[in-house]
């Protein structure tokens, strides 16, 4: 096979050869790919197909319907048994033991394996229909529920893995090893961005104590170039930590530093040739630059009442959930690719009920006033806005089932999730689950299929993005998934 641009800049041996040959052939290639990525004109030099800040991806694979995402992750596995996937059968049955026939031998986790029994338990909370659609929604859902025509909720997603580190990796990279890109990251490589000033890839994670570790690897860039990690949001007078200057270093200072460290990474870059220092070039100039996007982008004080209320009132309060919400609509209208929300707590092995009451309070009109708030500005249209978690949760209880308390394991054969925006079209419900919401029956998307669709509705085919590490080609959902054409409109 010959090789590709993309097989260069990863293969150093490789690499080596055709660099220098190119160098020694008098091309300039090094100071064109440079001065690119500083935002320089490179005279009438094309611009080089090496991973930067505008993507390697010469042209849209096929016809986009998003322009960007804004995924909602509930860190932990919310219970879809309490929120969207209503099933009588379990209250009718409640107490009685899972039958054998229902769950076929599936493996469980050492949490209630040892179980002398595994009694169903039906929801507490009342479901209706809502929405021309009639799609049944938990009451604990009052806000969702009034945008229901607007989402496509998919009740038969099923994964992997059956812990929490293995599932949310797999879920945030598509694979359960540690160490691959995340979504977000493929899609910095291979698009880039739409704003020079701002990061491709933000994540904001909400201030509160996480029932399980969230870590920097799960938005990390993997073997991909540094430049498309992404950049951690915080709430607060820093919200990207090391961006401002110390003290006594003014802003011309900063810049002259900038272009005597810049001739020096081109000496550099010319000898070797080496994309990594490109790559470390182009991080420099986009901090420098965010020391003033980033404070005009964060500061929410010229919200209107009307927006603030939209979002609920923790939307006031920094580092909220529903405060990232708003600044993950803000980052969306300048132009940043992916926006990445971790909201943690989701983890009810006992207690679901009063747990659960209070995470909805925590997200519930959030997730609604972004919907809301995209749609009225015209920006529902090509933002692809994703809400769930890494799995489900068991429709039998783990520990004590009470008349007023239950918990319920994690659950990989099937859970829910919902998407809006973005060539998805909303009212629909997609796929089913039995009659004790054990298995999907209907419709069912595997975790790599839904990643293969998302990469769709953004132009790519997740079978042509990929990148040569270590001697064979990755991409995002490795050697399989496939579109799930039924999602899109």
């Amino acid at each position: 096979m010959t090789p590709t641009p993309a097989d260069w800049s990863s293969n150093p041996a490789l690499a080596r050869n055709r660099r220098h040959f190119l160098a020694r052939s008098g091309l300039g290639l090094g100071t064109a790919a440079l001065a690119s990525l500083l935002g320089e004109p490179a005279a009438a030099e094309p611009r080089p197909s090496i991973p930067g800040p505008k993507g390697v991806m010469p042209a849209y694979h096929v016809a986009p319907r998003a322009r960007r995402v804004i995924s909602l992750f509930m860190s932990g596995g919310p219970s879809q048994l309490d929120l969207f996937d209503y099933k009588p059968l379990l209250n009718q049955y409640n107490g009685q033991d899972l039958p054998d026939s229902v769950r076929m031998g599936q493996r469980l986790t050492g949490m209630s394996a040892n179980q002398a029994a595994l009694p169903m338990a039906g929801s507490l909370f009342k479901f209706a229909r809502h929405g021309q659609s009639g799609a049944w929604v938990s009451e604990l859902l009052p806000h969702t529920a009034r945008i229901v025509d607007d989402l496509r909720i998919i009740r038969s997603l099923y994964t992997e893995a059956i812990n929490h580190d293995p599932a949310i990796t797999f879920f945030q990279t598509g694979s359960q090893i540690a160490g691959r890109p995340s979504m977000g990251a493929w899609l910095s490589y291979g698009l880039g961005s739409e704003n020079d000033n701002l990061p491709t890839f933000c994540v904001m994670l909400s201030q509160k104590r996480p029932d399980q570790p969230l870590y920097s690897r799960l938005w990390g860039n993997g073997f991909l170039p540094s430049v498309h990690q992404g950049v951690q949001f915080r709430a607060g007078a820093d919200p990207v930590l090391f961006l401002d200057n110390p003290p006594g270093v003014t802003v011309a200072g900063r810049r002259a530093m900038l272009d005597r460290l810049r001739e020096l990474h081109q000496i550099e870059y010319e000898r070797t040739l080496d994309p990594a220092i490109s790559a470390r070039v182009a991080q420099y100039e986009m901090a420098y630059r965010m020391q003033t996007s980033v404070p005009e982008a964060t500061d929410l004080s010229n919200e209107p009442d009307h927006i603030y209320d939209l979002y609920g009132p923790d939307a006031r309060r920094p580092g909220t959930f529903a405060a990232n919400c708003l600044l993950a609509r803000r980052l969306a209208e300048r132009g940043v690719r992916f926006i990445q929300l971790y909201h943690p707590g989701w983890d009810h092995h006992g207690g679901l009920p009063a747990g659960i009451r209070q995470l909805c309070r925590e997200t519930d009109q959030a997730c609604a006033g972004l919907v809301t708030d995209l749609k009225q500005r015209g920006l529902l249209a090509d933002t692809l806005v994703l809400w769930g978690g890494e799995f489900g949760r068991t429709s039998y209880s783990q520990g004590k089932l009470t008349a007023t308390d239950y918990g319920r394991d994690h659950h990989p054969r099937c859970f829910t999730a919902w998407a809006a925006g973005g060539g998805v079209q909303g009212g629909i419900v997609h796929g089913a689950t039995d009659d004790f919401g054990y298995s999907v029956v209907e419709g069912g998307l595997h975790v790599h299929d839904f990643h293969a669709t998302i990469l769709h509705l953004l132009g790519v085919d997740h079978e042509r993005l990929t990148f040569k590490h270590q001697g064979r080609y990755y991409r995002l959902t490795d050697v399989a998934g496939k579109v799930e054409r039924k999602l899109i409109t």
